[in-house]
This record gives C-alpha cells, structure tokens and sequence, in this order.
C-alpha cells in the first residue's frame, strides 16, 4: 500500500463520518426508513473498510452503530435523545480513531488519552494543497508545450501545401505541362513519391491535429478538476456546526434549532479550517449567552425552541459568515459595568451602542456570572477575532434588546468557486457572478435614454442606469450610437444596473483566484479566473458595479447644475417644445416657452437668457433670420443659439453658420446627451 497504507482510508472514513454525523442529527428531528437505512449502509462501509487496513477498533465502533439503529429500521418520527447521544458517542470514538492514523508511522491499534473536542474535527481537502499545487503547475507547463505543438502544426501545414505543389509538377495530367518536361521518365518515377509524400503529411497533419485537440480538452478537464480538488463546500462545516449547537444546548438545558444557507459556496479548505474554529465558538456563545431558557421565551411570546443560523454569501472579493440568534440580545449594561469594573471604561463616561460593541470585541469582557465548560472565560471572542487577523478579515456585532444578535465574520477569498456569465469587452474576458445577473438584453439606440443623469434603460418598469462595462474596467473609447448592443442587468442589494457588453460568451463554473500582489486593477476586478486557454479572465464585482453605474449618474447630475439665467425656447411644434422643455429642466435648467421667432425676440429684449433653442422652419420669420437679428441687436448678440431642424444639407448648416449660431442640431441625429453638451459648452 504505499508509505502510507492508510491514505485512501482516511479520506473515504472521513466522507462516511460526515454522513453518518447529518444522518444522526436528522433522527433526532425525524426518522424515515430511508436515512435509517443510509445511516446503516454508510457504518456498514467503513467496518469493512476499517477491517481491510486493520482498525478493528473503529470496525467495533462502526458495527455499534449499525447494532444501535438495526430495529429502527421502519421507524418514522423523532428518535429519543438518548439514543442519538449513543450514536454521536460513537461516531466521537471513530473520529478520535482516524486522527491516530493522521501520521503514517503511528500505531495502528494505539488509542489516545482522551477524543479531541469537536471543533478540533475541521474540514479536511481530498488531497495534500501542496502536492495539488504541483499539479497545477504541471498542467500549467503542459498546456504551454500542446501549446507549442499547435504553433507546429502551422508549419507542417506548409509543408503538406509544398508537397502538393510538388506533385503538380512532376505528376502527369496535374496542372504542369509535362510535355515539355526534360526528362519524362524522371517525372513518372517522381510521381508516385510525391503522391505517397502527400497523403502521408495530409494523414500526419489530420492526427497530429486531432492529437493536439484531444489533449487540449483533456488537460483543460484535468486543471478544473485539480482546481476543485482545492475547494471545499461550506457544507462540509454544518454537521460540526449542528452538533454543536446541540450539545451546548443540552448542556445549559436549552432548546435550540440550527439552520444554515449558502452551503454551495466552495472555498480553500485552509480558509474553512481556520473559519469553523471561529464559528464553533460563535454558535457557542449564540446557545450559552443568547438565547432564553423555553420558559423564558415563551413569557416573552416567543417559540419555546430558541434559532440559530449560519448565513454565508459572497460579497465582492470577500465571504462573509454570519452567524445570528434570535435570542435575548447583548445586556450593553451589564457590558458597561464590566468594563467599568476592570478600568476599560472609566466611571461615568459615556459609551455609544457602537462603542460598547466594540469594547466586548476586543476581548477578556463576559457577562456570564459563573464559569462553565462553555462560556464565563471570556475568551471565546478571542478566538474569533485570532481568526480574523489570521485571515486577514474583520469581525462586526448588532443586537437588538429582544430580538437577537448576528455576528459577522468577513475574509477575504483565496480561491472561490462560482458559477458565472462570461462576456467580452474590449477584448478582455470577463465573468460576472450568475447569481447577480439578472437578464441579459438586446439593445437598440431607441432603448437607451439619454439625460443629464446620463443613459437609463427600463427593465420591467424601472428605469435603471445604463453604461458600458468598458467603463469600469478602465477602457476608453467611443461607444457605438445606433448598433444593437448586448446588455447585462446586474442586481446588488436593492439596486439594478445595465452594463453594454461585446458579446456574451454564456456560463461556466470558474475558479476565482486572487490578484498578484503587484497586480493594479480597476476597483471592479475582485480576482481572476483561467479559461480552457490558460488565458486570465477578470472576475467582477457586482456591488461595485452597480454601485460604479450609480457614481456615474450621481456626478453627471452634480455636474449639469443649473445656470443662474434661464433658456428660451423657440418653436412652433408643440410637441417639440414640450419635448425640448422637458429635457432641459430634466438637467436642471428653467425653461421659458415661444411660439414664433417674433414672439421669441419680444422675449429676449424683456428677460436675460443664457442660450436661445431655436427652431428653422417656422411661419413668419424662421430660424435663419432669428438667429441673423440677434446677432445684429448689441444687446442680444452675445446670447448664444442653437438652430434644431430637420434639414441636413450642406448649403442649411452653412447658412446656419453664417447666421452666427452656436450650433446646428439635426432632428433625425438627435442626441439628448449631445445637445446638452452643446449647451453647457455655449453657456460656458
């Protein structure tokens, strides 16, 4: 078997345990035939397993299990207790058993002292991280050489043509003349050669290609398994979490339910190991110090059995873990006396919530009147925040009087995997988290609105901001006015955005891996991913987008305030005006109103304008001459004008020019974000 006769056992027992740990809980809430018959099937596995390598003492701990459950076998409904205690005694046994095994030089009938408690019992990674690293690496190298063999094959294509080029000439009938051949003999005899040199380069290019590909799709499978050999699913951390809530709860004589989300989410097995500690210790404190005995909630007007649960979800480039109660809540005067006893906070001084919270985060502060085996030390908070610096994260704490406490538990992701839409911009891959998205949409220039806010889309009712992923990202360039354009609806929190993308190059399951060190990057890029290519794919934050578009809309408003004169608008169109008035006070300007070029300059010479929107084509004097009479007038003249029309000619923008407006502004280009533009440039 190895140096290690044990490798493969520990892995596959360690699984069994799992299941047999979920399987035991699950009892005591409700048995079924079927998980009493999984539990049995599972115990069953590891004695013979455990027979095979020799561990006769986990084999009598495995086949007790199976002998404690054997007549529950179409049993439905709770389990006593007392029997699942029995079980999870046993299951403790099998587990102090394996960490015995951990080294390969160790005694296999030797028994330690006494079990390891249970958050000693972390998750574990299939394999050695860094005997994984290797492989990585080795795939790595190996992708450059099929790499290399590609480039190759462009030269054995040339090859083959040159071969072809050759029988052309000396094969009869070809292509060459060989009447006119020198020596008709030699050709014949050449012929078949390079016939034969022909077929055998176009069959060595056909495999060698197939070869090529074949590898490339192998190593790319390969380097997303090795990837996720790296990864475990948070999960893999709830039946340690469950058990003990359970336990803490039997011991201080309280009732407690444990639930849990976001078990789908997979990170580095190191990052969990360090994370369960923190969170053992959290549930703890949750049973111990929050929640009310039955009676005490019950008078209260609650469940007799107090909630405890774990959230996990993934913000940007962090995880966070939070770990609520809906219990009692943090006594903040009983924190203040404390304080107040071991000199922390002087008498008398005054203490906000936030301040006291974070008192109690700094450690060596309890509450608790007498010291037990869970809680009264002070210490569990400790371990919490060691974990944090550890890792490089931050703890936070809310409480309400009466209705619980959440502690949050936030690190930064080492490596991640998530399931994601992948877009191109720019020609840079980019992959957003599927979670986040919420439809993808075909864009036309008649979608897109254009304010002073800047561009807006509706979806499904609600007008949302609209910008190109191209600007985040840090990528300048003109984007396109009329071309139908992909779009992504990106939700975070409450709040929506549409982000123009290039194209959609659809979903898959990525590996999130963190920037170098030395790496800049836009605040958007929470890490990078490595495609079947082995070429990096930017990973985005969704937060930060739609947080970014928001930005984007705040400052365009900020920056179009309101000019101190206001702008007159000249048309004989109601519906123009309306349209033109509506845009203007939308970014902020006031709007005074004119239905003919006459009336327009009755206006002017009453009230100061700082711009005058005209239109050309109007009954009795039009556009031309408006412009042409303002610019005569010496109290008018500095007052800017924009001509709007529908007319598009060469020989109309010159007259317009010549007239002495500011602008021409054609209806059919009409451009909302242009035109206002144009105006703050002119009212400058």
């Amino acid at each position: 078997m190895g140096r290690d006769p044990y490798e493969y056992f520990r892995v596959e027992a360690r699984e069994i345990l799992d299941g047999l740990g979920r399987g035991a809980l699950q009892l005591e809430k409700g048995a079924t035939p079927e998980i009493t018959a999984g539990i049995l099937r599972l115990a069953h596995t590891l004695k013979g397993a455990a027979r095979v390598v020799k561990q006769p003492g986990i084999a009598e701990s495995a086949h007790a299990i199976e002998e404690r459950l054997a007549d529950l076998r179409e049993t439905k409904g709770p389990v006593e207790s007392a029997r699942v205690d029995d079980v999870l005694r046993l299951i403790d046994a099998i587990a102090t058993g394996l960490r015995g095994l951990d080294s390969p030089a160790s005694n296999p009938t030797a028994k330690p002292a006494a079990p390891a408690p249970v958050d000693e019992d972390i998750a574990v990674v299939r394999a050695d991280a860094a005997d994984l690293d290797a492989v990585i690496d080795g795939i790595g190298e190996a992708g450059l050489q099929v790499r290399t063999m590609r480039r190759v094959l462009g030269g054995l294509g040339r090859a083959r043509h040159l071969a072809e080029l050759l029988s052309e000439r000396v094969v009869p009938g070809s292509g060459a003349d060989t009447s006119r051949s020198r020596d008709g003999a030699a050709a014949a005899r050449l012929g078949p050669l390079a016939n034969e040199l022909c077929e055998l380069l176009t069959g060595f290019d056909r495999r060698l290609t197939d070869t090529v590909d074949q590898a490339e799709r192998e190593l790319r499978e390969v380097r997303d398994a090795a990837d996720k050999l790296r990864l475990v699913a948070v999960s893999t951390l709830f039946v340690t979490l469950e058990r003990t809530a359970r336990d803490v709860a039997q011991s201080v004589g309280k009732e407690a339910v444990f639930e849990a989300t976001g078990g789908e989410i997979r990170l580095e097995a190191q990052v969990l190991s360090a994370v369960q500690r923190a969170l053992v210790q959290l549930i703890r404190n949750a049973v111990a110090h929050g929640l009310e005995t039955a009676a005490e909630r019950r008078n209260a007007g609650k469940n007799g059995a107090g909630r405890v649960q774990v959230e996990v979800v993934r913000r940007g480039n962090r995880v966070a873990f939070a770990c609520r109660d809906d219990g009692r809540g943090i006594d903040l005067a009983a924190v203040r006396r404390v304080a107040q006893r071991k000199g922390i906070l002087p008498e008398g001084a005054p203490r906000e919530t936030g301040d006291l919270l974070k008192l109690l985060l700094r450690g060596g502060l309890t509450t608790s009147g007498a010291v037990t085996e869970v809680a009264g030390r002070g210490i569990g908070l400790d371990v919490v925040r060691e974990v944090a610096a550890q890792l490089g994260g931050e703890v936070t704490l809310t409480t309400d009087a009466g209705r619980g406490t959440t502690f949050e538990l936030a690190v930064p992701l080492s490596l991640s995997s998530l399931d994601a839409l992948l877009v191109e911009v720019d020609g840079i891959s980019a992959a957003i988290p599927l979670d986040s998205v919420r439809r993808t949409v075909r864009l036309v220039a008649a979608d897109i609105a254009r304010t002073a806010t800047g561009e807006s889309v509706v979806h499904e009712g609600r007008v949302i901001p609209f910008i190109p992923l191209a600007r985040p990202l840090g990528r300048r360039r003109p984007e396109p006015k009329s071309a139908a354009r992909s779009a992504v609806v990106v939700a975070a929190a409450e709040h929506l955005a549409a982000l123009a993308v290039d194209r959609l190059l659809g979903t898959a399951n990525v590996v999130v891996r963190p920037l170098p060190a030395f790496a800049s990057a836009a605040p958007v890029v929470v890490g990078a991913a490595i495609d079947g290519e082995g070429t990096p794919q930017l990973v985005l934050d969704p937060a930060e987008l739609v947080a970014g578009a928001q930005r984007a809309e705040r400052e365009a408003s900020s920056v179009d305030a309101a000019p101190t004169a206001p702008v007159l608008v000249i048309d004989d169109s109601l519906t123009t005006r309306m349209l033109e008035q509506s845009i203007l006070e939308s970014a902020g300007y006031e709007v005074d109103l004119a239905t003919s070029a006459e009336e327009g300059i009755e206006k002017a010479r009453r009230r100061h304008y700082a711009l005058f929107l005209v239109d050309v084509e109007m009954p009795g004097m039009d556009g031309f001459t408006f412009v042409a009479t303002t610019r005569a007038d010496p109290a008018l003249r500095e007052t800017p004008a924009i001509l709007v029309t529908s007319r598009n000619a060469p020989e109309d923008r010159q007259r317009g020019h010549d007239a002495g407006a500011g602008g021409y502004v054609v209806k059919g280009d009409f451009d909302q974000a242009e035109l206002l533009a144009l105006i703050k440039r002119l009212v400058r």
